[in-house]
């Protein structure tokens, strides 16, 4: 694999897995188990990244999808996000704004066009055994979702335990 760094950016791929809900794009990131959350201006540029489509490109796209003028810093910011969120190929050396988009940049944004500013919010996910943990019959407990039977009942003796 080249590890030259270059400024045409490329989706990672290996260890992610992928989910379209609602218009958003959820990736779940096996090596670090964090879920991220792309809103769909997010998603177009993430799903642009092939290593071959620059910047300039990107932003004609987003402006034909969005029926708005769209400048490269708009593009440019969605691409730090990527990169900070760790979605592109470790090869991209990224370029441009990394604090977020000027206030004179959001300003010249249509009202439609600021609400779709590119958003990624991530999370830590649990461990397969970290979600799947619960308390069995018997144990003592203080509500139904602590159970695996996900019911927590009163004992009759002044505690709660797992049925």
């Amino acid at each position: 694999m080249n590890r030259t760094p270059h400024h045409l950016p490329r989706a990672r791929t290996r260890q992610l897995i992928t989910k379209e809900v609602a218009g958003e794009l959820i990736v779940y990131d096996r090596e670090s188990d964090r879920v991220h959350c792309l809103n769909s201006t997010a998603a177009f540029v993430w799903n642009h990244c092939d290593g071959r489509t620059s910047v300039a490109t990107m932003a004609q796209l987003l402006e034909a999808e969005m029926n708005e003028p769209v400048e490269q810093e708009f593009v440019l910011y969605a691409l730090a996000q990527l990169n900070k969120s760790k979605l592109l190929d470790d090869s991209y050396a990224g370029i441009g704004p990394s604090q977020g988009l000027s206030r004179r940049a959001v300003m010249r944004l249509g009202v439609a066009t600021a609400l779709s500013v590119p958003l990624i919010t991530s999370i830590v996910a649990p461990t397969a055994a970290q979600a799947a943990s619960c308390l069995p019959s018997g144990a003592s407990c203080a509500s139904d979702s602590a159970c695996c039977s996900n019911n927590c009942t009163d004992n009759g003796r002044g505690g709660f335990q797992c049925t």
